[in-house]
């Protein structure tokens, strides 16, 4: 299983969410460059990048943070936030971003969604998967829509998504441990798949327990800012 450390930017500061609420948000000392370049340092393959603001507006903010990690790091960059449209999605790619993540328009404009799919392929698309209670959540997880976890699961696969990022909100940025039932199952159901988990990681044992679900990745974000997990702690699981 690969770790992809996680760097959430609003107001151009490492923020972190509770549960995706803006009005809880954390502010961490270090800039988003500083922080890429330790997990660089460390040998990180990846590092995943949220635009915190654009997931409301669906208007890119990060654009010279993202050239700026390119330009410094080898990490190769897993963008989300904002991709609401094809544009934003080719203004992002053009800018180098390895993988974007897509959310909403997946639920909600599929036309869009297949269209984006369809001109980039799925190497270069991650399908957020955002739920509350096996429900998606939509709008930066402001808005429940009325589809199923598992029907959005069937749905992707059946057009050829191969990657999704699968965040149980509940346990977001709260530091209690993944759901690892959750995980499990959906690893049952949709074995073939690349499932990327993200919520609730408190530590390096929670990454092992991770791993034993068959999950390809999962993302760590808060744990690392809280320093719950070491920078010597997570490269035994960067790479």
């Amino acid at each position: 299983m690969l770790t992809i450390p996680a760097i959430d930017i609003f107001l151009r500061k490492v923020t972190r969410l509770h549960q995706g609420d803006f009005s809880q948000a954390k502010f961490y000392e270090k800039t988003p460059l500083e922080y890429a370049k330790s997990f660089d340092a460390i040998g990180a393959k990846w590092l995943h990048v949220v635009d915190l603001a654009a997931s409301k507006s669906g208007r890119i903010s990060v654009e010279d943070q993202i050239l700026g990690i390119k330009d410094a790091t080898k990490l190769k960059l897993e963008f989300g936030g904002g991709i609401k449209s094809f544009s934003n999605a080719q203004i992002v790619l053009d800018l180098g971003v390895d993988r974007i993540v897509i959310g909403s328009i997946s639920v909600t404009n599929k036309k869009e969604f297949e269209l984006i799919l369809a001109k980039y392929g799925p190497e270069k698309i991650v399908v957020a998967t955002d739920s509350k209670d096996e429900m998606i959540l939509t709008k930066g997880w402001t808005e429940k829509s009325k589809v199923t976890l598992w029907q959005h699961l069937d749905y992707c696969t059946s057009i050829g998504v191969k990657y999704f990022l699968c965040t149980d909100i509940s346990k977001d940025g709260t530091l209690e441990g993944p759901n690892i039932a959750l995980y499990k199952k959906i690893m049952k159901l949709h074995p073939k798949i690349k499932m990327i988990a993200s919520g609730g990681i408190s530590g390096a044992d929670d990454l092992r327990k991770l791993s034993e679900t068959k999950v390809y990745a999962t993302v760590v974000g808060r744990a690392i800012y809280e320093n719950k997990i070491s920078l010597e702690e997570l490269k035994k699981f960067v790479s």
